[in-house]
């Protein structure tokens, strides 16, 4: 726990910039995924095309576990603050080097390939980012803030989401969309370089984790293979615990806008605006959730988010199909502030799960197993259980099984308490 007030904030901003650069970025792929589809699968089909560009964006995901094995043990073993820097620095080039990547006109298949090849460091680095910030964030608050200051990482991200909104819509508004299609679009990739310099810089003066120095592992200590072998179980449970929370968030707050564009029968031409009201009340509920976790726990606020997830995904996916403005914002409303009510808590939840010597690992292959399975993949689902069914309701057919997972997990939850001898 760190006392200083001024300390504390400069920690914290260190600690969250990372989460806003990752999320901008791949909000930015999920918004221009019609305009990359373009460029990349000019000859297939529009849904075909889509398809295959949301294969890319999975792509990366799958990555994310082995991001989390590598970051995690360099976290565990050598500090998070470390950590962190290696994993903003990584995350950073992709994003800009997609700015300048060749198309399909240009250089044929290989500009895929490219791309692919791209998103999977991209996924790699990712891996490590969100979860060293969660570990960071709740090992340097008070007891009565970790819910609070937990929380911070998942708004900051949603901050990294809104910002990749407004700038694709801000340039769409200012460039036009034939601008937008031939060469707009590298923009936001190129702007990432501006997060990256200031993310260095905050990192830079970060100090190291009060909890992590207080137990760094010594040289005769068993290997961090034989503690986080102990905690298979608690890892199981907790990739259980967030798939509602993944796949919810992907589809709403990624897929959604090419769903309302694109898929809906009666197309929206201000889905992205829509997206981005929704975006800043998610900003402002996941805080104000984390505080109430503090109080009335973790576990109780996550139970009520999830049974009306389970209640309210139906009827609210009928109101996107009512041809009216603001239907649709009510329902995506309503969907941002169950899902805010989700992830509050859940960054403290994940980190009371295991002892500080196996935090940063346990929670990189919970997390990113779960993330790279169906967080990644949910945009390609959903699109895919639409095609297959020609029904567009299916994608909540997937939300409410997830939400059975993660409620059955979350009854059996249990926090760690202390280290245990293993």
């Amino acid at each position: 726990m760190i006392h200083d007030k001024k300390t504390l904030v400069r920690n914290s901003l260190g600690g969250v910039v990372g989460n806003i650069l990752e999320w901008y970025d791949f909000a930015v792929f999920g918004y221009l995924a019609p305009i990359i589809t373009l460029q990349f699968f000019p000859d297939d089909t529009a849904l075909t095309g889509l398809i295959k560009t949301y294969g890319i964006f999975a792509t990366g995901y799958l990555m994310r576990p082995l991001g989390g094995i590598l970051f995690g043990y360099i976290g565990d073993k050598m500090g998070r603050k470390k950590a962190l820097l290696i994993s903003i620095f990584m995350m950073a080039i992709p994003t800009m080097l997609i700015g300048v990547l060749p198309t399909h006109q240009q250089i044929g298949f290989y500009a895929a390939l490219l791309l692919i090849l791209l998103r999977m460091i991209q996924g790699l680095s990712v891996g490590g980012e969100l979860i060293g910030s969660v570990s960071f964030m709740f090992e340097i608050a008070s007891q009565k803030r970790k819910g609070f200051l937990g929380s911070l990482t998942l708004s900051s991200a949603i901050g990294g989401l809104l910002l990749g909104s407004a700038v694709v819509t801000f340039l769409e508004f200012l460039l036009g969309a034939d601008t937008m299609n031939t060469w707009g679009w590298r923009i936001p990739f190129l702007a990432g370089v501006v997060i990256l310099f200031i993310g260095l810089w905050l990192r830079e003066g970060m100090d190291e984790s009060p909890e992590f120095l207080k137990t760094e592992p010594k040289k005769d200590e068993k290997s961090l293979y034989h503690h986080v072998k102990n905690e298979k179980m608690r890892i199981l449970q907790l990739s259980a615990i967030i798939s509602l929370t993944t796949i919810s968030s992907y589809i709403m707050f990624v897929w959604m806008p090419t769903y309302l564009s694109t898929i809906i029968k009666h197309p929206l031409a201000h889905a992205l605006s829509i997206n981005t009201i929704s975006m800043v009340i998610l900003l402002i509920t996941i805080p104000f959730a984390g505080h109430l976790s503090d109080i009335f726990g973790r576990k109780k606020i996550m139970i009520i988010a999830t049974v009306a997830m389970l209640v309210l995904v139906w009827p609210l996916f009928v109101w996107l199909q009512v041809n009216s403005l603001w239907a649709v914002l009510g329902s995506q409303v309503v969907f941002a502030l169950i899902i805010g009510f989700l992830q509050g808590p859940m960054p403290s939840l994940m980190a009371e799960m295991f002892p500080v010597r196996v935090r940063y690992t346990s929670i990189g292959i919970g997390y990113n197993f779960s993330v790279a399975l169906l967080g990644g993949t949910a945009p390609v689902m959903a699109t895919w259980l639409i095609e297959v069914t020609k029904n567009p309701f299916a994608p909540t057919w997937y939300i409410i099984f997830f939400s059975v997972v993660s409620l059955v997990a979350l009854v059996f939850y249990t926090p760690h308490n202390g280290e245990r001898n293993v």
